[in-house]
Formats: structure tokens, C-alpha cells, sequence
């Protein structure tokens, strides 16, 4: 199955999506080519430099992957 994302990173492309509520899901990397999905989707509720909201969890930026279906974009 081939899934086309965007990885968000920034502040504004946080923003963006939460502006849109756009569906975002969560990913933890844990190789160069092996990641897990911790979350499969939420609008983002808040953000900081630190964290995002998700569906009511908080996860740490330099931690986890934010990421949108192209398609949405």
C-alpha cells in the first residue's frame, strides 16, 4: 500500500492544518526504514514549539512525525 504525506514541521504548516481541520496522524520513527503509527488521526486542538494536541494526547515534536494525506493538502 503506497501512501502519499506530508510531514509537518513548522509552526505555519501546523497551524494550516489546524486552521483546516484536516485529519493528522502521528508517527514515531524507530529506524531509517521502520516507523510506527502511534495515532491514527485527529485534528490537531493545540500546538507549542515543545508539543502537539491531538484528540486530547499530547505528543513531543522532536519525538513524533505529524503527517497528512497529500490528497488533503
Amino acid at each position: 500500500m503506497n501512501h502519499t504525506y506530508k510531514v509537518l514541521k513548522s509552526d505555519i504548516e501546523l497551524f494550516a492544518a489546524a486552521l483546516s481541520q484536516v485529519r493528522v496522524y502521528v508517527v514515531q520513527p524507530l529506524r531509517e526504514d521502520l516507523i510506527s503509527v502511534v495515532d491514527y488521526g485527529g485534528t490537531i486542538e493545540k500546538f507549542s514549539p515543545e508539543s502537539v494536541k491531538i484528540a486530547g494526547a499530547y505528543y513531543m515534536r522532536n519525538q513524533f512525525e505529524f503527517r497528512v494525506d497529500k490528497k488533503l493538502c
